[in-house]
């Protein structure tokens, strides 16, 4: 079974969805491509959506929270690996789609990795904010390829530019 809740957020209201234990989706309004995957859910109050929105109220805060929401997002193995790279980027940094490219090819071993594809797979994660695909940017700093809208991702990184911890989630 598949849970729903929101989340009344200074940037509009953020959709979560849950397999009752895991955090599977954390969505603004403006990710309709991503609505499929919220229609067969039922509304539920649970203890994930609970310790969610409190580590969402940190976090709009500006504060970084001492503990991540179990998470668990759904997608190929490439995109898993780099949805587990963007949680490495400390909170108020950023880095580039070829950067995370030059990641993927060291770990595998190869020459070379598309950006493109990188942007693919950031593109398509589902758990937005926590899994900070906000902090990827263009190779000459220029903020492209947001799902949730170019002024959200803006008001993301503006949020978190004058703080330099590192905010570390883990997903199984």
């Amino acid at each position: 079974m598949k849970y729903i809740n929101t989340y009344e957020s200074i940037l509009g209201t953020i959709t979560l969805t849950s397999d009752g234990e895991n955090l599977t989706a954390l969505l603004f309004e403006t990710q309709l491509d991503l609505q499929d995957s919220i229609d067969s859910c039922e509304y539920k109050n649970l203890a994930i959506f609970d310790e969610t929105k409190s580590w969402l109220d940190i976090y709009f805060s500006k504060k970084i929270a001492n503990f991540t929401p179990r998470l668990k997002p759904n997608g190929t193995n490439f995109r898993k690996n780099v949805w587990q790279i963007l949680t490495s980027i400390p909170y108020g940094m950023t880095k580039t789609y070829k950067e995370i490219a030059h990641i993927i090819a060291m770990q595998k071993g190869i020459k070379k990795m598309s950006a493109q594809a990188v942007g693919g797979a950031v593109k398509h994660n589902p758990i937005s904010i926590i899994i900070p695909c906000h902090r990827v940017i263009g190779s000459n700093a220029e903020l492209i390829g947001y799902a949730g809208g170019l002024d959200i991702k803006e008001k993301l990184l503006q949020l978190e530019k004058n703080t330099t911890k590192q905010n570390k989630s883990i997903f199984c």
